[in-house]
C-alpha cells in the first residue's frame, strides 16, 4: 500500500473502483483525512491509500505518457525529455536506473513508479512531470 505522504497532484496511478480497475490522476490530497482525490477521467473522487495502485515504469509509459524521447546507447537505453534523463541500463528491466539533471544524479536498484518519478523529477526540476496524453496502462 502507498502512503498518501508519497502522492503530489499531477500523479499517475491506478485505482480500484467498484472493482474495476482505472487509471487517473492525483488532483488533490488530504493528509488530515488520509484520502487522495483521483480524476479517472469520467469523475473526480476520493479513494483510501488501500484502494490506489502504483502505475510500474515502462517504455510505454515514458515514451506515450510522459512524453520521454528514446535513444539507445551503450550503457543501456537513455530517455531524454528536455535536459532531465532515464537511463535503464538492462533495456526492459527497469530495475537498475540512472536519473539525473543537470548535476543531481541519483542511481536506482529497484523499480521505480510512475508517481516517484514525476516526484524525483519535481524535487530535481522543480517543474511538473505532467503527462502530455492520457495515461496508458501497460
Amino acid at each position: 500500500m502507498v502512503r498518501v505522504t508519497e502522492f503530489k497532484e499531477g500523479d499517475i496511478v491506478h485505482i480500484m473502483d467498484a472493482g474495476v480497475e482505472r487509471i487517473g490522476m492525483v488532483t488533490d490530497i488530504t493528509r488530515e483525512d488520509n484520502m487522495v482525490c483521483i480524476d479517472n477521467g469520467v469523475q473526480e473522487f476520493w479513494f483510501a491509500p488501500e484502494d490506489i495502485i502504483p502505475v510500474p515504469l515502462t517504455e510505454t509509459q515514458l515514451i506515450h505518457t510522459l512524453g520521454f524521447e528514446k535513444e539507445e546507447t551503450g550503457d543501456g537505453v537513455k530517455y531524454k525529455k528536455g535536459p532531465f534523463r532515464v537511463v535503464v541500463h538492462d533495456p526492459g528491466n527497469y530495475t537498475n536506473l540512472d536519473v539525473w539533471y543537470r548535476e543531481d544524479h541519483r542511481h536506482f536498484n529497484h523499480p521505480l513508479y510512475v508517481h516517484e518519478l514525476q516526484n524525483h523529477h519535481l524535487a530535481m526540476t522543480k517543474v511538473p512531470l505532467e503527462a502530455r496524453i492520457a495515461p496508458k496502462t501497460s
